[in-house]
């Protein structure tokens, strides 16, 4: 079981990536992956370049009981170094396992709208801003063919404003771990607000810092942990 609260496994057909924008200042799967090397962990051995792993491409097929897949937590699917014939092999696992629901979240949502015509409909196709300088990757994130788009605001460094319409989904949190950014809630209380306005389910992850279980999760006295529908 994966601890990210918004999913249930990770699948990491790819590791590694580079830093394109200030929510990357703190990565931790950067953090992570120089640990694993560290460790002697073979599929780390190049630390967080971006690396394929074809031995990991069957991993979906052993997993039977449906689950909610978060595919390259520990790197960017979309990443210009990741071979186009890699993504295909991908998404070939993806469209046979159709009892899974595949999470595919990218800083580069202007690769994967260039790379793929049409989505498989078990994917959830989800872009990151962190503030409004980014904005436009909702843009690329709009045109794609995907049955559910995503929106992570996260970490949120500054106030986003931006219109939800035809977006599925919105996931807010704060920076978490050594050097964490302040996050306030007068930025997220507008995403909020606009998603219970429009029905869109609404996901606060965590206020984060330093100590993040400290922090919880509470958001105006209640927990916000909404999902769109698995079978849409």
């Amino acid at each position: 079981m994966s601890k990210i609260e918004w999913t249930e496994k990770t699948w990491n057909p790819v590791t590694g990536c580079t830093k394109i924008s200030e929510g990357c200042k703190n990565c931790y799967a950067e953090r992570m992956a120089e640990r694993l090397k560290a460790m002697g962990l073979k599929k780390y051995r190049n630390g967080f370049d971006v690396t394929m792993h074809p031995e990991c491409l069957n991993e979906p097929f052993k997993w039977k009981r449906p689950c909610m897949i978060f595919v390259c937590s520990m790197g960017d699917i979309f990443h210009q170094d990741v071979d186009r014939s890699f993504i295909v092999d991908i998404f070939k696992t993806i469209i046979f396992s159709p009892q899974h629901t595949f999470q595919v979240l990218t800083k580069r949502p202007f690769i994967a709208w260039n790379a793929i015509a049409k989505f498989p409909k078990n994917v959830w196709l989800g872009t990151t801003i962190e503030s409004q300088k980014y904005v436009t990757r909702l843009d690329f994130l709009k045109a794609t063919k995907s049955s559910i788009k995503f929106l992570s605001i996260e970490p949120m460094l500054g106030p986003v404003n931006v219109n939800l319409t035809g977006i599925d989904w919105v996931i807010v949190g704060g920076e978490s771990g050594p050097g964490a950014r302040p996050i306030n809630i007068e930025w997220v209380r507008p995403i909020r607000d606009q998603c219970v306005d429009n029905g869109i389910p609404f996901f606060f992850k965590q206020w984060g810092g330093v100590n993040k279980k400290k922090s919880g999760r509470l958001l105006d006295g209640r927990e916000w942990n909404e999902m769109p529908r698995r079978d849409r």
